[in-house]
């Protein structure tokens, strides 16, 4: 009897969950690129834990074919005292409580479901579908209905958020039905619930050399009612306390609105690279939340190498010696055209001189084979005769005053395809 009172309880427990979570607002396009962009679950009860749920983003376009083309797993996210979840990228403010890349959410026709389940049960590619469906969003800009997404998610509507580069979002109303409005991320779309004081951080600047000091200012966008004290982490990955002096437990007093604190970074003898440090509150509580976090700061590195040769524009002679074996090319003479090609190809891969690398490799080879003579954290541009730090990799669709992988000899130009485990570095 026991048992089947606990079976009971489970499915009503579980029926309960089905009925928890909703798409309370979707902002797909904002004005240029689209790094404001953001979508926001809400739950029907406040701290909801989200283990057990994904959302699952589908393509409804020609190509997309009405199949998943990205995830996001909410195992170990709660939502707010609102019942709210703010999923986006760190340019949007208040900050979420879950971070994405910038320009990911597509502009319709789409559309968007809460599932049971992980994201290893939606592999990229996979059908629309209602199964363990909670709750679901089918918007445009603008487009045509997506008769076919909406009928695979069970939907009969179809949400204009509005034309391209629109400063609107798509919002819930508490009856079910959605309109448009001014984006109101992290605030209950009516203006109901718990209303926050959202704290600000900056710094003078974003980039400071090794032994400077610098302040960080925190601001609230009201005064405190009380002593708001909190604790703040400037660690990212080498940069940790030995790098830095100062106060990261700090007080805004009663009746006011801002705190500064000064940094000193710690010149030491080592060259450990430049480095990034990440400014991010560790422990505000409601009602304060963060208006921005995770804020970079740079610190470059004095004790870099200048190398005993030049660079290409200051070029030197007799200083490094090739470590090519002897005869090494000789099979290249008298070949021309394809023929000079394939040898050549067949030189560089033999598998008994080198090994094959993943184009993931390629980031790390170039920063030591491509270095600057004149700087050792940087690497060299060849098409432009510069130096330009390693940490500036380009990881985004912006490539301004970056570099990449292809900045030597573009792997397009070469006629290579992707390879096994490609995106993974083996060394």
């Amino acid at each position: 009897m026991r048992n089947l009172s606990s079976v009971f309880l489970m499915i009503a427990i579980t029926q309960v969950g089905f009925g928890q979570l909703v798409i309370n607002e979707l902002d797909c396009d904002t004005p240029g690129v689209d790094n404001k962009e953001f979508i926001e679950i809400k739950s029907d009860s406040p701290d909801f834990p989200l283990d057990g749920y994904v959302i699952v983003f589908f393509n409804g376009s020609t190509n997309g074919d009405d199949r998943s083309y990205m995830t996001i797993d909410l195992d170990g996210y709660t939502t707010d005292v609102n019942g709210l979840l703010l999923i986006a990228s760190s340019s949007v403010t208040p900050f979420p409580q879950l971070l994405i890349p910038e320009n990911v959410i597509q502009n319709g026709a789409d559309a968007i479901g809460i599932y049971l389940g992980s994201d290893f049960d939606f592999p990229e590619g996979t059908l629309a579908t209602t199964t363990n469906l909670i709750d679901a969003l089918a918007y445009d800009t603008s487009d045509a209905d997506d008769v076919v997404l909406m009928g695979l998610l069970g939907l009969t509507e179809q949400i204009n958020e509005g034309s391209g580069n629109n400063t609107n979002s798509i919002q819930r109303n508490n009856d079910g039905t959605y309109f448009t409005g001014t984006p109101t991320p992290r605030q209950l779309n009516d203006g109901s619930g718990v209303l926050y004081n959202a704290i600000s951080m900056s710094t003078e600047t974003n980039i400071y050399d090794e032994g400077q000091s610098f302040n960080i200012t925190f601001t609230a966008e009201q005064n405190v009612t009380s002593d708001l004290m909190f604790d703040i982490s400037l660690n990212n990955g080498t940069f940790n306390t030995s790098d830095f002096t100062g106060n990261t437990s700090l007080t805004i007093p009663n009746g006011q609105n801002s705190v500064m604190t000064t940094i000193s970074t710690v010149d030491d003898a080592l060259d450990e690279g430049d480095e990034e440090l990440i400014i991010r509150f560790t422990n505000l509580q409601t009602p304060y939340i963060p208006f921005n976090s995770d804020l970079l700061v740079r610190i470059v590195d004095n004790d870099f190498t200048v190398a005993t040769w030049g660079t290409p524009i200051s070029p030197t002679f007799g200083v490094v010696s090739s470590t090519q074996p002897d005869g090494y090319y000789d099979s290249l003479d008298g070949l021309s055209g394809a023929a000079l090609e394939q040898e050549i190809q067949d030189i560089i891969a033999d598998p008994v001189t080198v090994r094959a690398q993943t184009y993931a490799d390629v980031i790390d080879i170039l920063k030591e084979a491509d270095e600057n003579p004149a700087h050792s954290n940087q690497v060299w541009l060849v098409y432009t005769e510069q130096g330009r730090p390693k940490l500036d990799l380009q990881t985004g669709s912006n490539n301004n005053g970056k570099w990449n992988r292809e900045h030597t000899f573009p792997r397009s130009r070469g006629g290579f395809f992707d390879i096994e485990e490609d995106e993974i570095a083996d060394g």
